[in-house]
């Protein structure tokens, strides 16, 4: 499929590839959709192991990112940036470079941290843009966002407990967390401080023993994971991990957690999901606490508004599971159709106002 072919199946608005050989860049910034405002979204570096699958994960990202924003309720579109290649040769010069592609976007594009990149990295692409966020306070951003991403997954697994158990209390809930990095890591915090059991999975044993002396709970070997005894599985790592092959092997009666893309086919797996009877949070639902805190920071909000709309996505992932079951249908038809409905509205406003 040529790339004009990805961007129509997608509906993407912009692809923009961007190369500086002396800095070591080599990357790609995806713009999906602008109805509702600029698109923002996270730069991503990670060493594809082709071209085409970092082309295919910024495409699916960055038209996540679009339906987050809209189900959010934000005045934002969807982008998403991809850097090609191995994250320990990251540099100042890399990111100064990209900042300076993201300025020649005008505003069309505003990044943020994701995959191994930190507030630093925010830091030096500010030196070159002010279309950044997620920098440091000290430089007028509003630092690492994962703890508000953390704290609205949250309130997303207690309001998916509610309509399986009757109550979205945590205490004595089993919870099963892939990943536990920046997002997975204060995720655990508020489920232990919650009273939850926690079983783990990660590649670094250096992230296990930091949640396991501060919040104990048990490690989890490989497929472990998905045959968890746990009330919860949360994905926070990488996406594609609910799948053909591992949804069979899924004891929990709740997928929720803040990883991207973490269906892997979004329809078939979606309905494979469903057919078990496995309520899923849509991850673009539950994990929009970071894109919050961020559209907060360029508003000019205080962090407390952040935590607080953050902790609003209880009553969102609940809308999207009750959408779902009044429409017999898959909680990500009933979102991805919220998220259309919204854009829609507003495309058609803004065409009479032309007219």
């Amino acid at each position: 499929m040529s790339l004009f072919d990805q961007m129509t199946a997608f509906d993407h608005e912009q692809i923009v590839f961007c190369r500086n050989e002396a800095a070591g860049l080599r990357a790609i910034i995806a713009i999906h959709n602008t109805t509702l405002g600029p698109s923002l979204g996270g730069v991503r570096l990670w060493d594809y192991a082709t071209e085409a699958d970092a082309v295919r994960d910024v495409l699916r990202l960055s038209r996540g990112m679009t339906y987050k924003a809209a189900v959010a309720g934000l005045d934002l579109g969807g982008g998403k940036a991809v850097i090609i290649g191995d994250p320990s040769t990251k540099s100042e010069a890399m990111f100064r470079a990209f900042g300076r592609y993201i300025e020649s976007l005008a505003g069309r594009y505003v990044t943020a941290e994701d995959m191994n990149t930190t507030v630093e990295d925010m830091d030096h692409i500010r030196r070159e843009t002010r279309f950044v966020t997620g920098s440091a306070s000290a430089s007028g951003g509003s630092g690492d966002p994962s703890p508000v991403t953390a704290w609205g997954v949250f309130h997303g697994i207690r309001a998916c407990l509610e309509v399986v158990h009757g109550s979205p209390d945590v205490a004595g809930r089993s919870v099963a967390i892939q990943g536990v990095g920046n997002v997975g890591y204060h995720l655990a915090r508020h489920l232990h401080e919650a009273g939850a059991r926690l079983f783990y999975t990660d590649i670094s044993g250096r992230r296990l023993n930091r949640v396991l002396e501060q919040f104990g709970g048990t490690v989890l070997e490989g497929d472990e994971f998905y045959s968890a005894p746990a009330d919860v599985l949360a994905p926070c790592a990488i996406g594609g991990t609910i799948n053909a092959r591992t949804i069979p092997m899924i004891r929990a009666k709740v997928i929720a957690g803040g990883a991207n893309n973490q269906l892997d086919d979004e329809l078939h797996d979606g309905d494979a999901v469903s057919e078990r009877g496995i309520v899923y949070a849509p991850d673009y639902v539950i994990n929009a606490g970071g894109l919050i805190n961020v559209y907060s920071e360029l508003k000019g909000y205080p962090r407390d508004k952040a935590l607080a709309d953050a902790a609003g996505i209880f009553n969102t992932v609940k809308r999207v599971i009750n959408k779902a079951k009044s429409e017999g249908t898959t909680t990500i038809h009933a979102s991805n159709r919220t998220a259309e409905e919204r854009i829609e509205a507003v495309a058609r406003v803004k065409r009479m106002h032309l007219g």
